[in-house]
């Protein structure tokens, strides 16, 4: 006898039988397909916007689209702030033109002038602001999908924009995506709490242009890709076939500063190169377009490391939070070496057990941390939250002076050693060093650790994945200073090898950043110099200090500035004739 299969009166009711045979049966109509597919192709960053208001149950309808996004385990992390006020639109878009010119500063000459062109955003003409936050306050575990891929939530809001995206040109409104803005400035803007984040600024009205391409395109910023350069078939290619990266427009001073510098110093009154590397570092600081280095800050930054528990280090690990607690109270020596060398000093507890010490700014909680043998030091989503954080710290900074780098952490030179393997492709015997106070069977166990944490992570192409497997807090954040600093136009200089690994990370990400780099010194730390060679930087100083805490750097910084001094500061010769006297010196 053959039985009936029981139908559902709820759900799905379709049939093995039928999905098999029909396996297209949800698809729509041709025309309905052809719809979304024009729709998808006519959807445009829009810039210019009619004052005319959106009615109520239209903004419902394009919200309720992006309500209607997938999210990671169903957690609907997105939240839409819509802002009406013309005061508070007044206030983003004071922000957002501030970030425009400091960008446009950082680009190469060219690039700048032309994003100095364009109009990017519409702030103060549409008629309201839509800004999708991210609610993150949700411990990743708790939510499905989220504890290995910790960043799906922020993921999930992005599929929200689009879907209003594509919900708004359908109505025919437009949107436009400003994200020129410090994050933290426009959380502040929107009183966010803690743990609510943003993905920039949508501009909602109607459209006061019909642009026929993206507007970038258009104006030759850049072009869309053909289909083929961005798909790639199974696994990633090798590095002879692999697709480009995004072409970064950060700018190094270009030929004519760097030429510019080297003949201002052919015409004083002394031997070209009579400062030896100092004369050097003082032409790289004059094609930035520094003509002296006053004010300036030592980014201090201190975190624990769970690698310490297999014997890597001297010093118990309560130590780091001793030396960070005496850098607040001014009495630790890298804070005695900020103030003698007139800087400010920026204290960044980027990971240090328990409670916050007084005068110290506590960035990400990076919470669980591996040792790097059996686990990561930290997740990605870690490693993007600290280089926001710290990028942040070193425009801020940045603005004001020559930014000095500096490090508080038993066993992260470990730590470094291991980065610098991972980054370089060396060998940990040539790396590893004896750190501060490390006998020789303690070298041994750092050599054995930084071996297996070699074995276990295996991408060694992408630096911030480095980051995350191999790591520490205080280098991700101090990375992000570095980008900070350098896209803010300052001088970074360098200390030991673990802020040299931050700096060589930041350059693998923007190559243009080693134009802003001096190296303070080379430590005695064995994988120091293999660092400094890769960055292209020769040291100002050769001291075997091994102070840590920015020390070097606070020592290279006076002497940089001393140095710029009697640049500025030595007589002048008069223009010589095309065939000199025979002598290095001529008086006028």
């Amino acid at each position: 006898m053959a039985w009936e299969r029981p139908i559902p009166l709820i759900g799905d009711t379709s049939t093995a039988a039928a999905r098999s045979d029909h396996p297209d049966a949800l698809a729509f109509p041709e025309a309905e397909r052809q719809a979304l597919y024009d729709i998808v192709g006519a959807r445009r960053d829009v810039r210019r916007f009619r004052p005319d208001p959106i009615a109520p149950d239209l903004l419902n309808r394009v919200l309720g689209a992006a309500h209607s996004a997938p999210s990671v385990g169903h957690s609907q992390p997105w939240r839409f702030v819509v802002v009406r006020q013309p005061r508070t639109r007044e206030q983003a878009s004071v922000m957002a033109d501030r970030e425009r010119l400091r960008q446009a500063a950082q680009m190469a000459a060219e690039a700048g002038r032309r994003l100095l062109d364009l109009q990017l955003e519409g702030i103060r003409e549409a008629p309201l602001g839509v800004v999708v936050c991210c609610d993150r306050r949700a411990a990743p575990q708790g939510v499905l999908g989220r504890a290995t891929f910790v960043d799906t939530d922020v993921w999930s809001c992005a599929c929200a924009i689009e879907n209003l995206w594509l919900a708004a040109r359908a109505e025919g409104l437009g949107v436009g995506w400003v994200t020129l803005f410090d994050p933290a400035e426009l959380a502040e803007l929107l009183g966010l709490p803690d743990g609510v984040v943003t993905l920039g600024w949508l501009c909602l009205g109607w459209p006061d242009e019909r642009p026929p391409e993206p507007g970038l395109q258009r104006a030759g910023w850049s072009r869309r890709l053909p289909l083929a350069q961005v798909v790639v078939e199974e696994r990633w290619p090798s590095a002879s076939a692999e697709p480009a990266p995004p072409t970064s427009h950060l700018r190094a001073p270009d030929q004519d500063a760097v030429v510019g510098a080297r003949d201002g110093a052919d015409v004083l009154l002394t031997p070209p190169g009579s400062l030896g590397v100092l004369d050097r570092a003082v032409d790289r600081v004059v094609a930035m377009g520094h003509t002296h280095l006053d004010g300036g800050t030592l980014v201090l930054a201190a975190a624990d490391h769970p690698v310490a528990e297999h014997g890597v280090s001297a010093y118990p690990a309560s130590v780091t939070r001793e030396v960070l607690a005496a850098a607040s109270a001014g009495e630790a020596m890298g804070a005695t070496a900020a103030r003698t060398a007139g800087l400010g000093i920026e204290l960044l507890d980027a990971g240090v057990t328990g409670p916050r010490v007084p005068g110290t700014a506590r960035l990400t909680c990076v919470d669980p941390r591996g040792d790097l043998v059996a686990a990561d030091a930290m997740s990605r989503r870690d490693v993007d939250r600290l280089l926001t954080e710290g990028r942040a710290v070193g425009e801020r900074l940045g603005a004001i002076g020559l930014v000095a780098l500096g490090e508080i952490g038993v066993a992260n030179t470990t730590v470094a050693a291991a980065m610098v393997c991972g980054l370089l492709a060396a060998n940990p015997s040539a790396v590893v060093g004896l750190g501060a106070g490390a006998d020789t069977p303690m070298l041994e166990r750092k050599r054995a650790v930084v071996r297996a944490a070699l074995d276990r992570v295996t991408d060694r192409h992408d630096p911030l994945a480095l980051l995350a497997g191999l790591g520490g807090p205080e280098f991700a954040v101090l990375t992000g200073v570095v980008l900070g600093a350098a896209n803010a136009g300052a001088v970074v200089v360098l200390d030991g090898m673990a802020t040299s690994v931050a700096a060589l990370v930041a350059v693998r990400m923007a190559p243009a950043v080693a134009a802003s780099l001096v190296a303070g010194q080379r430590s005695r730390e064995r994988g120091h110099q293999l660092v400094l060679v890769e960055l292209g930087c020769e040291p100002l100083l050769d001291l075997r200090v091994r102070a840590g805490e920015g020390v070097g750097a606070c020592l290279a910084a006076t002497l940089l500035r001393q140095a710029m001094t009697i640049r500025t500061t030595t007589a002048r010769v008069a223009d010589q004739p095309s065939t000199r006297p025979s002598g290095p010196y001529t008086r006028t």
